[in-house]
């Protein structure tokens, strides 16, 4: 039997897409699916980009008609519809049904003194919950703009969407199931892990970045990660404060201290029995 992940990339992605979509403005609704993301406008024009977004858009396009004639489907299971039956050929969709992600500061406000010495072009930059971006489309050799991020109204604006439902139990579930390794879960102090991994998760969640990477799950297991081993280093820090303080009471201080305590002078004598020999 075939391995079954419990929570894809495939998922994240859409859902992230939700999230994001949420906190934008589009001339029509239909302009929020992009087919490319690229960092300049001019990419837009070439060859390889137009390729790649025909390339793109027709596999969404196939998977989607798979999708609903699978769900129409009421014959038998071996007449089962294929995916290479609704196969699209990227060269017969029409270039200006292309729609092009650039990410794009120019509509967000400047925000002088946020970063003593700014290093990156975000920083110069209000802070943000995600890269904004805009979408284009092209039209008669020209780009059109279609739809912008952090955008109402035709405003600047980042407080009227939000993160999805499913998103945030996507979360929940990534750190529930990354508590339960085997170097985790025995840990007192795992709730905090666990609510720490999600703080950190509502506030940089958005902050995946598409045009870099299409695995999300390798993203935020590594943000979990770091979260439950920040933890981790200040409760020992706190731990060994406790037991110095203990120790010099002359109290007996904590069953790792202990421990710690007796292998220091473990090899303290096989350091004595080598340097005698």
């Amino acid at each position: 039997m075939a391995k079954t992940n419990y929570l894809s990339n495939k998922q994240l992605l859409k859902e992230i897409h939700r999230s994001k979509r949420s906190y934008c403005e589009f001339t029509a609704p239909h302009y929020h699916q992009y087919d490319v993301i690229v960092e300049e406008l001019d990419e837009i024009f070439e060859p390889e980009t137009i390729k790649l977004a025909r390339k793109n858009k027709a596999a969404r396009l196939a998977q989607a008609n798979h999708k609903a004639a699978v769900e129409a489907h009421t014959g038998s299971p071996s007449a089962k519809p294929r995916l290479i039956d609704h196969k699209i050929d990227p060269t017969t969709l029409a270039a200006d049904e292309l729609v092009y992600r650039v990410i794009d500061y120019t509509h967000i406000p400047l925000e002088p003194g946020r970063k003593k010495n700014p290093r990156k072009e975000a920083e110069h930059y209000a802070r943000l919950n995600f890269i904004p971006f805009k979408h284009y489309v092209v039209k008669d050799g020209k780009a059109i703009e279609v739809g912008r991020s952090h955008c109402q109204n035709g405003e600047f604006c980042q407080t009227h969407g939000a993160m999805t439902d499913t998103l945030a139990r996507m979360f929940m579930l990534l750190v529930e199931r990354y508590s339960q390794r085997s170097n985790w879960r025995a840990y007192t102090y795992l709730d905090e892990m666990k609510g720490q991994s999600l703080l950190q998760l509502s506030s940089m969640g958005l902050q995946f970045n598409e045009y870099k990477s299409d695995n999300p799950f390798a993203y935020y297991t590594a943000a979990i990660s770091n979260t439950f081993t920040r933890v981790l280093n200040i409760e020992k820090k706190n731990q060994n404060v406790r037991d110095e303080i203990l120790i010099s009471r002359g109290q007996t201080p904590s069953f790792s201290k202990q421990i710690q305590y007796e292998e220091g002078l473990r090899l303290l004598r096989e350091s004595n029995i080598e340097n005698e020999d």
